[in-house]
Order: C-alpha cells, then sequence, then structure tokens
C-alpha cells in the first residue's frame, strides 16, 4: 500500500492534460466520419443517387461488416507493433474515404467507400482502449474510458451544428469533404504528439516514467493469460459485457443513423 500510494504521488497529472485531449479529439472525428451519413440522407442524398429504403440498410450494414471483420486485427497490431502507426495511417484513410463519399455518383461506389471505411475505423476504439492501458492505471482507466466515450454524445451535438449548416450553406456533397479533411489534418498533428509508451516522452521526468511502469507491470503479474477466444466467452463477465454493448449499440445507432432522416 505504501508502495502504491507512493507511486501515485510521484507520477504526474499532467498525462490527464496531454493525452486525454488527443484521444478525445481522435475518437471524435471518427465518429464524426461514421455518422455524418444520416444527414445526407436527411438532406437528398438518397433521391439524388436513386437509395431506396432497403439500399440504405444495407449501406448502414457494410459499414458495420467491415467493421466486424477487422476491429480484432487491428487490436492486434495495435497491442504488438504501435497505436501511433495505426491511428496515423487509419486517420488519413478515413479522412479520404468521407470526402469520396462526397464525390460518388452511383451506389456501387457508394457501398465500396462505406464499407472500406468500416474496415479503417474498426481499430480506432481498441486502439485507444490500449492506448489508455499504456498511460494509466488500473484505478485511472474508468475515468480515461470515460473522457474516450464522451467523444459519442459531444460530436453528435456538434455535428448536428456543422453538418446542418454546411447543408444548408452548400450541399450534402460538400458536407462530406469538408468534414473529412479535419481527419486527415489531424493525422500529422497525431503523429507528432503521440507516443506508444510513457518512456519514449520528453515531458516526463525519469521519476515519473519508473514509477509508472512499476505500477503497470506491478498490476499485470498474477493475470492469467486468455489463449482463445472460446476460453474468453466462457467467462460470464465477458458475456454479460457482450450483451451489454449489443444492446448500447443498438439504441445509440438507432438514433445516430436513422433519426434525422
Amino acid at each position: 500500500m505504501k508502495t502504491q500510494s507512493l507511486s501515485s504521488k510521484v507520477i504526474a497529472p499532467k498525462r490527464w492534460w496531454y493525452i486525454m485531449p488527443i484521444v478525445f479529439i481522435t475518437y471524435s472525428l471518427a465518429y464524426l466520419d461514421r455518422a455524418n451519413f444520416s444527414f445526407a440522407s436527411a438532406a437528398g442524398i438518397n433521391d439524388d443517387l436513386g437509395i431506396t429504403k432497403g439500399i440504405s440498410s444495407l449501406l448502414g450494414a457494410l459499414f458495420f461488416l467491415g467493421y466486424f471483420f477487422f476491429q480484432i486485427p487491428g487490436a492486434m497490431y495495435a497491442e504488438r507493433r504501435s497505436v501511433r502507426k495505426l491511428i496515423f495511417v487509419c486517420l488519413i484513410l478515413w479522412g479520404g474515404c468521407a470526402s469520396l463519399t462526397g464525390m460518388v455518383s452511383n451506389i456501387p461506389a457508394l457501398a465500396a467507400i462505406r464499407f472500406i471505411l468500416g474496415i479503417v475505423e474498426a481499430a480506432v476504439m481498441p486502439a485507444m482502449l490500449i492506448y489508455i492501458s499504456n498511460w494509466f492505471t488500473k484505478s485511472e482507466r474508468s475515468r480515461a474510458n470515460t473522457f474516450l466515450i464522451l467523444g459519442n454524445p459531444v460530436t453528435v451535438l456538434w455535428m448536428s451544428v456543422v453538418s446542418g449548416y454546411l447543408i444548408q450553406a452548400f450541399g450534402w456533397r460538400e458536407m462530406f469533404i469538408f468534414e473529412g479533411i479535419p481527419a486527415v489534418i489531424w493525422a500529422f498533428a497525431w503523429w507528432v504528439l503521440v507516443k506508444d509508451k510513457p518512456v519514449q516522452v520528453g515531458w516526463l521526468s525519469d521519476a515519473e516514467k519508473s514509477a509508472l511502469q512499476a505500477q503497470l507491470e506491478e498490476e499485470q503479474q498474477g493475470i492469467k493469460a486468455v489463449r482463445n477466444y472460446s476460453e474468453a466467452f466462457r467467462s460470464r463477465n465477458v458475456v454479460l459485457l457482450c450483451m451489454q454493448y449489443f444492446c448500447w449499440s443498438i439504441g445509440v445507432y438507432g438514433f445516430v443513423l436513422w433519426l434525422p432522416s
């Protein structure tokens, strides 16, 4: 207890002011470029491209199909290689896909872009969680994850205003183009600002780095590794969390994707 208390005092609170704004902005931009499609639906993209209600549902499903297949591979890359490199590439690709949505002229091209967008954004959530786990201790992660998830409702608030203005002033095509650009610009800010591990930064002292690393390593001791998915899904907690997230996602995306139309 004394060691943990001493470590907590040594670990710099500046981590919160440096890391969390970066995490919040990154996830907010990801949510923007997946959710603004609903505003385009309300603004006339369905009529312009001849999208029926059935095709509209298919387009929504295609995004999550890509999301489903590539989330775990993305998480594995982030864990074994680099969150920094993965998110840098993803930011450029999803910003580009979002902007390209404003240039499509037919349904097959739109379907392909939505599927690719799902693939590219699949790694964002697990990579952000891994990034947080590299920087914050077990007792801190619930608060850190809260700031991450707050990117959803806050994004919907400002996205509604910005998207509505862009559509009113220019049109749905320009909305996609303009709202995809910030992700590409932010990619280079991310590359400059972010490091994967605390030991790689210069804004923490050696004492702070050592204390944080020691506490993170201590928390990992005694944790049994999960060998495969079969073992994971025999865990009661895993099953309950999956059910909770399933219900949460239905409610959230029901509002985000269809309410504006």
